[in-house]
């Protein structure tokens, strides 16, 4: 469905069997070698089970707490590798973008421009990213409604862009929590886009006092099934081998060794969901 819907994301395979996409990695590139393993493991699962995939990694992470924290073991090292792992394995590969120069040099290594959701209303990086032609991937702001969300379509098609994805990834509720409101499924979907869910994000526990996000990683599963359960298009997760040493995000990652028992039982839901919904 969206290798011809979108013909950045040609190289997706079994998008003819009705499954919902993954976009899944880890949070960064941390290393040479680990970004491999990883993304060959997840392509080994989603060919076993059908399931389109992208792989995702950060080249640098740009919104980060602290002065000390990880942001990557170089721009150009991280592109190199993001674009390696895309000719390798012969997949689509997904990396975010924070400003408007990153947008023009990102897009030549990968096939989709993810807009963080603390940026998804600056104006200037949507028409940056949309003007590359790549699929651009828009993650709901966590202080927005899903309906405000159309803004942001509007201004990637008023820049040109026509291939377009909205991610929710749960809403502010505190100071120190996310909630997920499975009612921007459909509300997003107006916008004739495909919506993913982020099922690893949308359980961090953000402004941490020692400026590093915790994280609710038993209910990845929880959040998981809702979302295949009410018929989204996608899912989103991040996922690495030792989550409690990883670099960026590990409270809320997924380890490695538990993406194939996740994804299938997800598959499982999702098929009795588009059996009962999906007219």
């Amino acid at each position: 469905m969206y290798s011809t819907l979108y013909p950045n994301l040609a190289r997706l395979r079994h998008t003819g069997e009705g499954n919902f996409f993954l976009i899944a990695g880890p949070c960064v590139i941390e290393d040479e070698k680990s970004p491999f393993q990883i993304a060959e493991r997840l392509l080994e699962i989603t060919e076993h089970l059908h399931i389109p995939f992208a792989f995702k990694a950060s080249y640098r992470k740009a919104n980060r707490s602290r002065v000390d924290s990880f942001t990557g073991i170089g721009d150009w090292e991280g592109l190199e590798i993001l674009h390696a792992i895309r000719e390798k394995y012969n997949i689509p590969v997904v990396t975010d973008i924070h400003n408007e120069t990153e947008a023009a040099t990102a897009a030549q290594y990968v096939d989709v421009l993810q807009i963080p959701a603390f940026l998804c209303r600056q104006t200037s990086l949507l028409a940056a990213a949309a003007e590359t032609g790549r699929v651009v991937n828009i993650k709901k702001g966590q202080f927005l409604s899903p309906e405000a969300m159309r803004h942001a379509v509007n201004k990637v098609r008023y820049y040109g862009g026509k291939d377009i994805m909205l991610t929710e990834r749960g809403t502010t509720f505190g100071y120190q929590d996310l909630v997920v409101d499975f009612r921007g499924i459909p509300i997003m979907r107006r916008n004739d886009v495909p919506v993913i869910v982020d099922i690893t994000h949308s359980l961090q526990r953000p402004n941490q006092p020692d400026g590093v996000s915790g994280g609710d990683p038993e209910m990845i599963e929880t959040i998981g099934r809702a979302a295949v359960a009410n018929c989204c298009d996608g899912i989103f997760l991040e996922t690495h081998p030792d989550p409690k040493n990883a670099k960026s995000d590990g409270a809320n990652m997924l380890p490695l060794d538990k993406a194939e028992s996740l994804l299938q039982r997800l598959v499982t839901i999702a098929k009795v969901a588009r059996e009962t919904f999906v007219q």
